[in-house]
């Protein structure tokens, strides 16, 4: 779930933002994760569905355990992809770098991150990665049964407590 973004062109509006990891298995295919990028255009659950399946590369000396991917939106666009932050005890977030620091993305496992959590992470955007700022939004996460069902989603993954009445 993107909880913040300093946008790209697609992200500017954005809400109820997530991203599906899926590790290739197939040697057919000449990249290493596949990324289901889907989100609603404006407001959460009442605008438009949007998808933007992408396509990403391990890269780096150790690319079983690299910070550093190459991401694809579309052919013939190749981003760099920095891994900044991860909470290495449980993988609750990640903080999602670009090298002229013009985006970033602050994800969690779930549609509700608290506070301090994210305080915490923008804090080191800024002062450990010197990241301006300037731009960043908070993505908005709005829950229904209905669109948990629809997203294809799990009650692990968007559980009943964080669903909006």
């Amino acid at each position: 779930f993107v909880h913040g973004v300093k946008p790209t062109i697609f992200e500017k509006t954005c809400s109820n933002a997530v991203e599906k990891y899926t590790l290739v298995e197939d040697e057919k295919k000449k990249h290493d994760i596949d990324i289901d990028f889907q989100y609603n255009q404006a407001d959460p659950i009442t605008s438009k569905l949007k998808s933007l399946p992408q396509k990403g590369w391990l890269t780096g000396e150790n690319r079983v355990n690299t910070s550093l991917w190459t991401v694809s939106p579309t052919w013939p666009i190749k981003m760099p992809y920095l891994i900044l932050e991860v909470d290495e005890a449980k993988y609750e977030y990640c903080v999602i770098g670009y090298p002229s620091r013009d985006y970033c993305w602050i994800m969690g496992r779930q549609p509700q991150m608290p506070d301090a959590t994210y305080n915490k992470l923008v804090k080191k955007l800024e002062e450990k990665h010197q990241y301006n700022l300037d731009g960043l939004r908070r993505v908005p996460q709005k829950w229904t049964r209905e669109e948990r069902e629809k997203r294809g989603l799990t009650k692990e993954e968007v559980p009943d407590s964080m669903l909006s009445k």
